[in-house]
């Protein structure tokens, strides 16, 4: 079944056929964080999303080039970067370095090209120069470079392709420095700052003066590198949509004269506990604080994947409790079948790989992706009980398994090593039973139940698992 994707361009669903002649590479650009925070839940919601669409262009065959971009330069950094009084790499480092650590913790592959603005500077004032050359953006008199929305227009080009603006009603002719500003406000936006002194440090020499790139030419300049002038996928947060993404449209296509992306992606909004995140509201989570409250990466990555990524979703600690719940399910079928796979090995058992790859083509139904897959554990609890599933089929299912979670990303729980203290009580009970003290063994039994573990009689011998 051929995969389909929502083209937010086209506002339809289209086949997904790469640019590519030979159909087989693909080039894909996230919008990637920008460092002046830890990154929270409903960002994570995006990036987990784009680990999703890679490792389903993946397991369809193609190879996948993923870009995403480090911002760290703009706006709020230049003011946290002032108001702790340090440096600009000091202070986005040890950001930067949280998120990619963070990513690790949710499963997420990690992106083959990350680009910091800050190393491409030489790009964005060559790509200014263009649009400057070609009279679509222009030097104000603070110094400053602007792209004119105006002018595009008139070389019949369009602005407002992936929302509809009503370009009449708007403030359409307005300067606007800063970075992110209203959908009302249809401006003519800054492709280059002049210098000010809260900069402090943060300035570069260009042909226009000292300053530093707007954020939206960060984008275009560097996916123009990564992955060429026109390329496969750009995704993001639908709060990207304008005017992140149709400023880079504007500018990148100004620049070129050629289309900038075939297929635009978009996650929805995440909601937390049924309200718009808010620290003042105490919704605000980061992964580090999910982790605090005793919840995993693989947890959260479960919760994530749980909705449709053009659905609002809502996002609570219950919801993470299920997430356990479901992922001990999975767990335990997929164990044992391993007891019973022993070392055999055998290719996959295709039903479930179908199923699961056939919702996955119908623009990523995650829901109806997850109903296979616990359909599946049904199936195979049943065929165990029953005793009807030889090592041979145990090993077909695991090679299943493995081909969906190459997709699912959520792994197996690490098995937690049991302490020698609690070693010692798993022997004296076998020893308790040996002797057919059977009293004892169920003293230590529950003694081991009591300190969080709990003892399992397996063909191959007792086996131990923290609860």
């Amino acid at each position: 079944m051929a995969l389909k994707l929502f083209n937010t361009l086209t506002r339809s669903l289209q086949e997904f056929v790469p640019l590519d002649p030979a159909r087989k590479n693909v080039g894909m650009y996230c919008c990637g964080p920008t460092v002046y925070d830890f990154a929270h839940i409903g960002n994570w919601r995006t990036f987990v999303f784009a680990d999703l669409v890679r490792r389903t262009l993946e397991f369809s065959g193609y190879h996948v080039t993923h870009v995403m971009n480090i911002t760290d330069v703009e706006d709020k950094i230049i003011k946290r970067v002032r108001e702790q009084k340090t440096t600009l790499r000091e202070f986005t480092g040890k950001f930067e370095t949280a998120f990619l650590d963070d990513l690790k913790t949710l499963g997420c592959r990690e992106p083959h090209q990350k680009p910091r603005a800050t190393e491409h500077i030489a790009e964005i004032i060559g790509l200014i120069e263009k649009l400057v050359a070609r009279g679509v953006a222009y030097k104000a008199a603070d110094g400053s470079v602007y792209f004119s929305i105006e002018k595009y227009r008139g070389c019949g080009c369009g602005y407002g392709q992936l929302l509809k603006l009503n370009l009449d009603e708007m403030r359409a002719g307005e300067r606007v420095a800063s970075d992110e500003y209203e959908k009302e406000s249809v401006a003519d936006f800054a492709l280059w700052k002049a210098y000010v002194p809260e900069d402090g440090d943060v300035t570069w020499d260009s042909p226009w003066g000292k300053g530093r790139p707007g954020w939206h030419i960060e984008c275009s300049a560097m996916s123009i590198k990564a992955l060429g002038e026109t390329f496969d996928l750009h995704l993001g947060g639908e709060d990207l949509k304008f005017p992140h993404h149709e400023d880079e449209i504007a500018q990148s296509e100004g620049a070129t004269g050629k289309p900038f992306v075939k297929f635009w992606l978009h996650g929805a909004h995440l909601l937390v506990e049924g309200k718009k995140m808010s620290k003042s509201l105490g919704n605000f989570f980061t992964l580090r604080d999910l982790l605090a409250k005793g919840f995993t990466g693989r947890e959260v990555r479960y919760l994530l994947l749980t909705s449709h990524y053009r659905e609002t979703f809502n996002f609570t600690l219950e919801g993470l409790s299920g997430a356990r719940a479901a992922l001990a399910r999975i767990d335990e079928c997929v164990g044992k079948l391993r007891e019973l796979a022993g070392a055999t090995t055998a290719a996959a058992e295709m039903r479930f790989v179908d199923q699961f790859s056939d919702a996955l083509a119908d623009d990523l139904n995650i829901s109806a992706a997850w109903a296979s897959v616990f359909e599946w554990v049904r199936e195979t609890n049943k065929r165990i009980a029953d005793n009807s599933l030889s090592a041979q089929d145990a090993a077909a299912a695991l090679a299943a398994w493995e081909k969906v979670d190459s997709v699912l990303g959520i792994g197996t729980k690490a098995e937690a090593e049991a302490p020698a203290e609690i070693q010692a009580l798993a022997n004296a009970r076998s020893e308790a039973k040996k002797a057919r003290d059977f009293k004892k063994a169920d003293a230590i039994r529950d003694e081991l139940k009591a300190k969080g573990w709990i003892i399992e009689d397996t063909p191959k011998g007792l086996k131990l698992k923290k609860i």
